[in-house]
């Protein structure tokens, strides 16, 4: 089943929208734990970390799942299906691997937004480098998802073999009703 073609580019402007916007909110995070990790200034080191949780939540959580529901919806709709390629069943596992990631990296988020909030707490203790690493192997993740998605590298699933002999069979038999058509 495939959709119409107008529905089919607005999916496809949903997914790439939330996917691009995911991408920037990962380097916007990126910038914030080099700030938290560099600063000099506690009050910035401090404020790097305390919007880091709120951030996630409100921007991250929110354009992941986004891509994710776009991407199923834009594969179940057009001719590359969900299961029949490689690089679409990479895509999908690489959004939702990151997706679980960030949402258990949700914790730590927690976790120093309240040590930064805590003024007792000693900016040393405050400092944190797991959100420079976590924002660089997401910003990788995230452009190998891009990658695959432009180059689209060939590779057929067996099921994808199956759904195309399966497809050049109704094509040659005389009178068959192919899958599109009924």
């Amino acid at each position: 089943m495939t959709m119409p073609p107008r529905l089919r580019r607005l999916a496809l402007i949903a997914h790439v929208t939330s996917s691009v916007g995911w991408l920037g909110a990962v380097v916007v995070f990126l910038a914030l734990a080099v700030i938290g990790v560099t600063g000099q200034d506690a009050a910035t080191v401090r404020g790097a970390y305390l919007v880091m949780e709120p951030a996630a939540w409100y921007v991250l959580v929110p354009l992941a799942f986004t891509a994710l529901l776009t991407g199923i919806v834009q594969s179940l709709g057009t001719p590359w299906g969900l299961l029949r390629h490689y690089w679409v069943l990479f895509k999908l596992l690489i959004n939702v691997v990151a997706t679980g990631v960030l949402l258990i990296y949700m914790g730590t988020f927690r976790s120093m937004a309240h040590m930064a909030g805590d003024p007792e707490t000693e900016l040393s203790s405050v400092r944190n480098f797991s959100p420079v690493l976590h924002s660089v192997l997401a910003l990788v993740v995230l452009l190998l998802a891009m990658i695959l998605a432009v180059y689209k590298p060939r590779g057929v699933t067996p099921y994808g073999r199956r759904k195309q002999q399966s497809e050049r069979d109704s094509r040659s038999t005389p009178g068959a009703v192919s899958v599109s058509q009924a």
